[in-house]
């Protein structure tokens, strides 16, 4: 079976659950931005939690199936159309051989993704299937989709149409601004104690410039240094360090001006401080994120983080039971 790309939307990719392990060499993690989501649409069609599917960015794309087909949709509200009749999102619905799938404008969120029975049986790089653009590493040919790609797909188990994720399980952004969970950092001790206060009380926007690598954030006060004298190796700037290693999630703010996120395909290591990194549990939220999205950064310790790590695996939990 095969998918053809009639149009490939703004900026679509295929996204497994990503590559770990060579992080050490360069080689970021990649796969999907959003990964409950990305879960969840593996599950309503029977794959494996890693099978490999399609990131849609705003704007999704036209496909034309070669074959009957079983999908699903969930993440960003994207409303699907199949040869024009609108599908519901968060719910596994059938494609027959010839029919279009395309999506109508986004209402809400960032990043869809849409799962095939089977996944998208791209060549496996490096243990995954997920695009990596910077390094033309992994997916379809190492890029995102163009119109007159052919898409493979594996062999799917038995799904039935009409599976549903509950409403209540659709992990979004929430209210506004959106909070997210931060771990203060290693060189938390590098901002003065008025500066770090300011850094969690003031309201950031999301800038355009926001994407697979990093998240940049913007209208907060600039943040002040302590004085120190810079050590040798370390550029004169006040927020530049002898480099080291970014941890996913971490927190730069060059020059002190405008916070930026590193995200799944951000490099592993530079010459910026990091005020503090993003718990796991927060990054999907991140990828759902439209430009000027009010954020607010909010501190935790450890043992917050590891709760809501443990509460994010409740909810897969509950979406296994359910679909059980």
């Amino acid at each position: 079976m095969a998918i053809e790309v009639e149009a490939p939307g703004l900026a679509t990719t295929v996204q497994d659950l990503g590559r770990p392990g060579y992080y050490h060499l360069g080689i970021p993690l990649s796969g999907a931005m959003d990964r409950l989501a990305l879960r969840a649409a593996n599950r309503l069609v029977g794959n494996d939690d890693g099978a490999a599917a399609l990131e849609v960015v705003f704007l999704g794309p036209e496909l034309v199936f070669r074959a009957d087909a079983m999908v699903a949709v969930t993440g960003a509200e994207l409303p699907p159309r199949v040869d024009g009749v609108v599908q519901p999102t968060w719910t596994s619905f059938a494609v027959k051989a010839g029919q279009t799938l395309a999506f109508d404008y986004l209402k809400a969120g960032a990043r869809a993704y849409v799962a095939v029975a089977g996944g998208i049986d791209v060549p496996v790089v490096l243990g995954s299937r997920s695009t990596y653009a910077l390094g033309a590493l992994g997916g379809h040919e190492g890029r995102a989709l163009r119109a007159g790609d052919v898409l493979p797909v594996g062999r799917g188990r038995p799904a039935a149409a009409g599976r549903e994720i509950p409403a209540a399980l659709r992990r979004g952004p929430g209210g506004s601004p959106v909070s997210l969970r931060v771990l203060p950092g290693l060189y938390w001790h590098r901002l003065t104690e008025a500066a770090g206060r300011q850094f969690l009380a003031d309201t950031w926007k999301v800038a355009p410039e926001a994407d697979r690598i990093g998240y940049r954030f913007r209208g907060g006060r600039p943040l002040e240094f302590m004085p120190h004298e810079q050590p040798f190796g370390a550029g004169s700037d006040p927020s530049n360090i002898v480099d080291a290693c970014y941890p996913y999630g971490s927190i730069q703010v060059p020059g002190g001006t405008e916070p930026i996120v590193l995200h799944r395909d951000a490099v592993s290591g530079g010459g910026y401080m990091m005020v503090g990194t993003v718990i796991s549990a927060d990054m999907d939220l991140i990828g759902q994120l439209q430009p000027h999205t009010p954020v607010r950064f909010v501190a935790v310790d450890m043992a917050g983080a590891l709760a809501a790590r443990h509460d994010r695996q409740a909810i897969l939990d509950k979406m296994q039971s359910h679909l059980a």
